[in-house]
């Protein structure tokens, strides 16, 4: 589903990302995490072009994503992004949120976008918000609203840029159900995060980045369950993580 191969980015002299290579297979859920600048949030967004590359190349599917020749526009229709500060459009209600895209991009009718908005919103437990603004709602409402846009949008895979990190905790765990569900019905996922108990439960496969280099790329059971077999900058890191979360 996404393939990622050799690819560096530098900002200016300064190297962001370096050689990264991984896959991610179609219905697999893949949590990327490591300490604060270590590149996470600009891979993810290279994988829609929000960002650009330097060296390297990005498969999604058989379509080369940095191709000049690539429709980045319908690229981007196909793959859901999430933010971790929502990107609503404050002027416009709920519903209208999730209709805008489908009828300006995918050219539905009115009546299409609005029954599958609805259909969206009552998934992620908001139809009774629908006429609301995003002013209106918690920072967690907004976030569970933003993951439905994306998903009106039929897209193929989902990316998700720490969608948790802008909520209060107590928000935190209406949001991860409902990308629990996502998962649980197969839907592709590569996702930055700092919820360690979600990657536990949740993900196929975990990478860890540090200093803009992929550091490990393993099952979720080798990385959790297998310590000491990491290497030691990852050993540091789930031994703060995981015994600041136990405390």
């Amino acid at each position: 589903m996404i393939e990622i191969q050799h690819v560096s980015k530098w900002y200016g002299a300064f190297q962001v990302l370096k050689d990264c290579t991984t896959r991610v297979e179609k219905g697999e859920v893949v949590v990327v995490c490591g300490p604060s600048g270590s590149g996470k949030s600009t891979l993810i967004k290279t994988v829609n072009a929000l960002e650009p590359i330097q060296q390297g190349q990005i498969l999604l599917g058989d379509v080369s994503v940095h191709d000049p020749k690539t429709d980045q526009a319908a690229l981007r229709s196909r793959v859901g992004m999430v933010f971790q500060n929502f990107e609503l459009f404050p002027h416009l209600s709920v519903l209208e949120n999730l209709m805008l895209a489908p009828q300006k991009v995918l050219q539905r009718s009115q009546a299409e976008a609005q029954a599958k908005a609805m259909t969206y919103l009552e998934r992620v437990g908001l139809a009774a918000h629908s006429h609301k603004y995003p002013a209106q709602l918690s920072g967690g409402q907004q976030q569970r609203v933003a993951i439905a846009r994306a998903l009106c949008m039929d897209p193929q895979a989902m990316l998700f840029d720490e969608p948790t990190s802008a909520l209060d905790p107590e928000m935190v765990g209406e949001v991860l159900e409902v990308m629990v569900g996502l998962a649980q019905d197969g839907m592709t996922m590569m996702v930055v995060t700092h919820e360690m108990g979600f990657a536990q439960q949740v993900s196929d496969r975990v990478i860890f980045m540090d200093g803009g280099a992929i550091l490990e790329d393993c099952s979720t059971a080798d990385f959790f369950g297998q310590p000491a077999q990491r290497a030691e900058r990852t050993q540091v890191f789930l031994s703060k993580v995981l015994g600041h979360r136990g405390a």
